[in-house]
């Protein structure tokens, strides 16, 4: 989860998604209350999960670990056949912006002449 967590294009992602949450919840009163309550909610199940998962994951540590260990070497091979992972939200929208100016460029000069 950290790698993934750690990627460019995930991390902008999240980070794109935030300031869309943030920015509604300023802007909406109504919103923001409902929200807060939903956090709230969550960071309450999360807390009681966590007490009553923590011993079974110790049990399971040595399977998380070999798990761990497999995901990592899959999203290594996913990240060589998908070379845009890497790359911030903002950078393959500004390449693709590009491309599809070129693109456009080449298709009106083709038609153009």
């Amino acid at each position: 989860v950290k790698e993934v967590a750690s990627l460019s294009l995930v991390s902008s992602a999240c980070e794109v998604v935030s300031a869309a949450y943030a920015s509604s919840k300023e802007s909406q009163p109504c919103l923001s209350s409902v929200c807060d309550a939903a956090e709230r909610g969550v960071q309450s199940v999360t807390q009681a999960t966590a007490s009553c998962v923590q011993p079974m994951l110790a049990t399971l540590e040595p399977h998380v670990a070999a798990v761990s260990e497999y995901a990592a070497k899959g999203l290594d091979k996913l990240g060589e056949k998908l070379p845009l992972l890497p790359k911030p939200v903002e950078q393959i929208l500004s390449d693709t912006k590009e491309l599809l100016s070129s693109r456009v460029a080449e298709v009106k000069e083709a038609v153009s002449s």
